[in-house]
């Protein structure tokens, strides 16, 4: 009975030696793994049709089964491979476009502005709906000192942009935060809106996790996603 054995466990081993099966596990790597594998899956497979009745085979279409299914986990698996890979790859483009912003300012909520390079301070505003009057007026954050004005006159829906362009040497060379408010008439006398204004990238980053998009740090508006920027200058 031995001798049968013997034989018989010989000639399954030769088999998973021409189909290229390795069956020489270390104990570490059985310990660890958690999931068949392909070696694992044709050594079963090889043993069910080794040990089959005879007179009752397995059919062709029970054999192709488990082929197929095999291969949909496997490709399964494979694709959740590229995928990751595909991730981690965006993240560091994603980084890569978003440190090309430094320098550049990106339109962002808020009525906190400082002049750019130009010296010059730029905006925009929504209405809902046409109003017959609009003003923005520019003054100091810290004193709220009013150092400029400008009535923009009637305005449709949608979005209004404004800017200062012609602001004093002062203003321009001592970076000063200023303080824009926006107020429009649509219909209810002058009402206050919040602007968007252009505010300057200091720094991009990431906080590692390829599922995590690039963050840019704003001057005076701390850290945003990079994935909501829609306006550079």
């Amino acid at each position: 009975m031995s001798n049968i054995d013997s034989t018989g466990a010989a000639a399954q081993q030769a088999i998973f030696d021409k189909l290229g099966i390795n069956t020489q596990k270390t104990a570490e790597e059985r310990g660890t793994s958690d999931k068949l594998g392909q070696d694992d899956f044709l050594q079963l497979m090889t043993a069910q049709l080794q040990n089959q009745d005879p007179f009752a085979p397995m059919e062709n279409g029970d054999f192709i089964a488990q082929m197929a299914q095999f291969s949909t986990v496997s490709g399964i698996e494979e694709i959740n491979t590229n995928l990751k890979s595909l991730s981690a790859e965006m993240q560091q483009t994603r980084i890569a476009t978003a440190s090309t912003l430094l320098g550049h300012s990106v339109l962002v909520p808020g009525n906190l502005a400082r002049p750019d390079d130009n010296g010059e301070i730029h905006g925009v505003f929504e209405l809902a709906q046409a109003a017959s009057a609009t003003r923005v007026s520019f003054s100091d954050a810290s004193t709220g000192e009013l150092l400029h004005s400008e009535d923009m006159g009637p305005q449709g829906t949608g979005l209004v942009g404004f800017s200062w362009t012609d602001m004093p040497a002062a203003l321009r060379d001592g970076n000063r935060r200023i303080k824009v408010d926006v107020a429009a008439n649509t219909g209810k006398g002058m009402e206050n809106m919040g602007p968007s204004v252009y505010a300057r990238v200091l720094s991009a980053s990431s906080f590692g996790s390829t599922s995590d998009s690039a963050t840019l740090d704003i001057e005076d508006y701390g850290t945003i996603d990079a994935d909501t920027v829609s306006r550079i200058r």
